[in-house]
């Protein structure tokens, strides 16, 4: 991550994580990233081929010539780069990473422009990730930027940054506050003595129909 606006949003986002997979959607204040808010977006997931843009700041509309609410992020891409960015997608949030991208986009000219682009996990209603934050940062700046509609982006390099150092674990909600083992879940609760035991089937039992 080079660029300031990358730096930024990723630290905002990290601190709001908290140690989790990723933070809430509802968590992400406006108001917190106020500066950045012209560079950023936010996807949906509708299905693994489709990341529809729900939000996508004014600098980003204005620098590549487009409104983007509504849009299929994959779209922007070609086939071969589209690939890519699903399998990123789907390590980004199944594991928690973020995605770091080096990307350029030509005009009907032929002129070009690199960028960095920041993709973050997001949970919205449910334990899974369906929602994305992200930043783009020109790393160029030329005059003509904002003039000239960009038509045409494709990936140059891109990696993966894990806020813990590795890939994130996660665990199943159902039975993340349980020391036990779900098959253990129906014991008996046995009470003898002022004393409380759990017992559970098996072992030395036998079936109802050996008895």
């Amino acid at each position: 991550m080079r660029e300031a606006i990358t730096q930024k949003l990723y630290t905002y986002w990290n601190d709001i994580r908290a140690g989790r997979l990723a933070p809430k959607r509802f968590e992400i204040e406006p108001s917190q990233i106020a500066s950045m808010l012209p560079d950023t977006f936010i996807l949906e997931r509708i299905d693994s081929a489709t990341f529809r843009f729900r939000l996508a700041g004014t600098r980003i509309c204005e620098t590549f010539g487009q409104e983007f609410r509504g849009i299929n992020f994959l779209d922007l891409v070609g086939a071969e780069d589209r690939v890519t960015l699903q399998r990123q997608f789907s390590v980004i949030a199944r594991q928690g990473a973020a995605g770091v991208f080096n990307v350029a986009s030509e005009t009907a000219g032929g002129e070009t422009v690199r960028f960095e682009l920041l993709i973050l996990p997001l949970v919205h209603m449910r334990e899974t990730v369906d929602r994305f934050l992200g930043s783009v940062a020109l790393v160029d700046h030329p005059a003509w930027i904002g003039h000239e509609a960009l038509i045409k982006t494709r990936i140059l390099s891109h990696d993966l940054v894990w806020p813990d150092g590795r890939p994130h674990e996660m665990i199943d909600a159902v039975h993340r506050q349980s020391p036990f083992l779900p098959h253990m879940k129906d014991a008996r609760i046995v009470r003898a003595d002022r004393r409380q035991f759990r017992v559970y089937d098996g072992g030395l039992a036998k079936p109802e129909d050996d008895r």
